[in-house]
């Protein structure tokens, strides 16, 4: 049984919510307020700290606006569509759906998206559950209620491991709207209080507190002792990813800081998987040699997570059609799929035939043994809406490592939902974020050894030249579909620049530049409505 099917099935029962309410909190089915939900015993703590880690995958829409998708509304998947499909990596098929159109060609604007209002609920949602959770589980509030001093101390790793999920949180946050409302539990609850905004740079600056004082204390558990709830892998991952992007966050670099960060978590005994495509595979949770490369992950199980968001989405919506590739589940999309122009750009194509479906690139790298192309049309030329044109991606499979998809059919008839873990930080993403650091600091020869490992596992030879060039290349391959390439784009200065094109960028199938402000979204408007302290970021409707 996954570790992540323990916690959904004892945090059911505290689904009850309100967005927008600030003293919300999980609530189980007898009690209904925060002071009488939790007691002396160790299940109710157990529970409400299950619903910060549930809100990643929560498809309830009980809070959110009428006629919103309930898979899409999931954290992961809104977040991935807004990272993928709004740039070179993916494009989606589903032209009727309210958020496609504008984040296939760049086109937003500050009318209602469901994916970025998903992604800001969300959100905005997980650390109202954690400021709560924090304040039920104050030192002054276990005492009152009898709690043990054993089971206190373990209420303390409890606590650590949500502040880790808040900070999560307020970096997809700043991430995507720039400056967000900001609220801890500290931060006064009911009474109509509408939470101001931070800007960006605050919010950077008090998640890297967070984070630090996390990985230096003793209550977040050691690395590798928690799949696949957080633990100091985790942390230390998050900040160097922060560290990565301080730039685009404050204007100030942290190279150095992003180079420590990552010496720190080599120094944890993660290793990288001997196979690529077995960290994408249905048990790579389970299977020891993917989940050593995985610093935090979200648990995914068909029989219990049931998330049409997630690597549901990431499975599903990517394969249409009687094939092959449908024997991973038991029903498909149609949805999501990248283009020839990506694939040959990053891989060289030297043949593809739409009929048997065999391809051949310029390279051997193992990473590009992912797409699917019988039936397709290369060309996604006047038909961005028609999922057979375009390259299948299929790295995303709800196939066993240990078994051939030919094997699997039969499983997958019974399957509606995804077992594939989704690894929201891994060891191969610390190795690019090293390389960059290394790069940018002038030391670029101490990461040539981890890009040697990386190449090794790709089945290709690594020239010894790290720059911008290369590190786009490689993340594109190493890291494709897996919510990173918008932020990368964005950081490189590639993502509305004109000299940086793919197909349907800022609208045309040519290509074109588009407007920096939209390097981050517009605030949903009906949050501005209901909350008189936020002002729209540059750009959009009024605030321009």
């Amino acid at each position: 049984m996954k570790l992540f099917r323990i916690l959904w099935i004892i945090g059911v029962a505290f689904l009850s919510s309100c967005v927008g309410d600030l003293d919300t909190l999980p609530l189980n089915e007898n009690d209904y307020t925060s002071e009488i939900a939790y007691g002396a015993e160790e299940g109710a703590y157990m529970s409400g700290l299950a619903r910060m880690y549930f809100n990643f995958v929560s498809n309830d829409t009980s809070d959110l606006q009428e006629g919103l998708d309930a898979g899409a509304s999931e954290l992961n998947r809104a977040f991935w569509s807004i990272q993928e499909v709004t740039t070179d990596a993916a494009k989606c098929g589903w032209g009727n759906d309210a958020w496609v159109m504008a984040a296939n060609t760049n086109t937003w604007s500050d009318a209602n998206n469901d994916a970025t209002y998903s992604v800001y609920v969300r959100t905005m949602q997980g650390i109202a559950y954690v400021n709560e959770y924090l304040r039920q589980t104050s030192g002054d509030k276990l005492s009152s209620r009898g709690v043990s001093s054993e089971l206190a101390s373990k209420i303390d790793g409890f606590r650590a491991e949500a502040r880790f999920v808040r900070a999560y949180l307020y970096w997809i946050a700043m991430d995507v709207f720039g400056n967000v409302p900001f609220t801890t539990e500290d931060s006064p609850i009911g009474g109509g209080f509408a939470p101001s905004q931070k800007l960006r740079a605050e919010v950077f600056q008090y998640c890297v507190d967070e984070l630090t004082e996390l990985a230096a204390g003793s209550d977040m558990p050691a690395a590798r002792s928690n799949y696949p709830r957080a633990d100091k892998g985790s942390v230390m991952g998050l900040l160097a990813r922060m560290y990565l992007n301080a730039e685009v966050y404050t204007g100030q670099e942290m190279w150095s800081e992003a180079k420590a960060a990552c010496e720190t978590i080599f120094g944890m005994g993660y290793s990288l998987a001997p196979t690529y495509a077995e960290l994408f595979r249905g048990d790579n949770g389970e299977n020891p040699d993917a989940r050593g490369e995985f610093l935090f992950a979200v648990s995914y199980d068909a029989e219990d997570t049931q998330s049409n968001g997630g690597t549901t989405f990431l499975t599903r919506g990517s394969v249409q059609g009687p094939e092959l590739i449908v024997g991973t589940m038991s029903g498909n999309w149609g949805g999501n799929r990248t283009t020839f122009e990506f694939v040959d750009k990053y891989y060289g194509v030297e043949s593809a035939d739409y009929v048997t479906g065999e391809y051949t690139l310029a390279t051997n790298d193992a990473r590009g043994q992912i797409f699917w192309i019988k039936d397709r049309v290369q060309s996604i030329e006047d038909a961005l809406y028609t999922f057979f044109h375009g390259w299948s991606c299929i790295k995303w499979s709800n196939v066993p490592h240990d078994m051939e998809w030919e094997e699997f059919t039969e499983v997958a008839a019974t399957k509606a939902y995804g077992d594939v873990d989704m690894p929201l930080i891994r060891l191969g993403e610390i190795y690019l974020i090293y390389a960059e650091a290394c790069m940018e600091l002038g030391q670029a020869a101490l990461a040539a050894p981890k890009m040697e490992e990386l190449a090794e596992r790709a089945g290709v030879d690594f020239d010894g030249v790290i720059n911008q060039e290369f590190l786009i290349a490689e993340r594109a391959k190493e890291l494709m579909w897996e919510g990173h390439r918008r932020t990368d784009l964005i950081r490189w200065g590639k993502f509305t620049d004109a000299g940086f094109l793919w197909p349907y960028k800022g609208g045309p199938f040519a290509g074109q530049g588009f407007a920096d402000y939209m390097e981050i979204f517009a605030i949903p408007a009906s949050e501005l409505g209901s909350n008189p302290n936020l002002v729209q970021n540059p750009g959009y409707g009024k605030a321009n």
